[in-house]
């Protein structure tokens, strides 16, 4: 009888084009498939890996969530053991759990966390540039985190979704934004927390949230942009060297998560 296994990875994105598998590229998701079918001794039909959601090219993550069906169970310790010896540098497993059939990466999801890291210096840091997104133009603290609090809430985030995106809807909840500043790292923190994010969503709330911080726009300009329904209204994108998804949240209530 076959074990479903919930996994709990990080990964650097930066040599990732994704975790999407795409033909001739070097996705989280295709290796993940590889390894996981040579621990299987490569079964047929090939076990197949369903993750939490998808990253973009250079995108990191301290939290992604997948799950897969073994045809012969493995202990969880050997399981991780055996996907961490096989696994490149860049990706590693934090956790395994045995669940049962009805568990799911991605539809029984509650939550999710990212962390968007902006280096606030006039030049790039070499040795941040793969971690980091780049602003160096001054930001103000207060002004962020006054204009974050509009995004707060159930709106309607067309203004806030790339071209490409395949969602049916554009309405997202988000539960809390927090902006804090790092000032001996010259660094600017933000972190989002909401049922789901758009395609590109957090990247392009982040790169409006800077011009709010350098006072190209109003702080009060994110209500204005929401209503307008048109993503000619915030153009800009973050990098995706600065986005990282911290966490997915199944076990808790939502409420419960953002109260603590």
């Amino acid at each position: 009888m076959s074990q479903r296994y919930k996994v709990v990875i990080e990964y650097d994105g930066t040599d990732f084009a994704g975790f999407q598998v795409q033909p001739h590229q070097r996705t989280v998701e295709s290796v993940l498939t590889k390894v996981v079918n040579q621990i299987a001794k490569n079964p047929q039909p090939a076990i197949q890996v369903f993750g939490s959601g998808r990253t973009d090219a250079g995108v990191h993550a301290h939290g992604q969530v997948i799950h897969f069906d073994l045809p012969k169970p493995i202990p969880a310790p050997n399981l991780r053991l055996a996907l961490n010896s096989m696994f490149p540098l860049d990706m590693a497993v934090m956790s395994v759990e045995e669940v049962d059939d009805t568990f799911h990466a991605r539809f029984s999801t509650h939550g999710k966390r990212y962390r968007y890291i902006v280096s606030n210096t006039p030049f790039v840091d070499p040795f941040k540039r793969n971690y980091t997104g780049h602003y160096k133009y001054p930001l103000n603290l207060d002004r962020m985190q006054t204009a974050s609090r509009d995004l707060i809430g159930e709106h309607d985030f067309t203004s806030f979704v790339a071209s490409g995106s395949q969602a049916k809807s554009n309405i997202r909840m988000i539960y809390d934004v927090q902006v804090h500043e790092r000032p001996e790292d010259h660094e600017f923190v933000f972190d989002f927390y909401g049922s789901g994010f758009l395609y590109n969503q957090v990247r392009i709330m982040v790169a409006l949230l800077l011009q709010i911080g350098n006072g190209r726009r109003p702080v009060n300009d994110i209500p204005r942009v929401m209503a307008a329904k048109d993503r000619e209204e915030a153009r800009e994108t973050a990098p995706a060297s600065g986005l990282y998804l911290e966490s997915v949240l199944y076990d808790k209530h939502v409420s419960d998560e953002n109260n603590n």
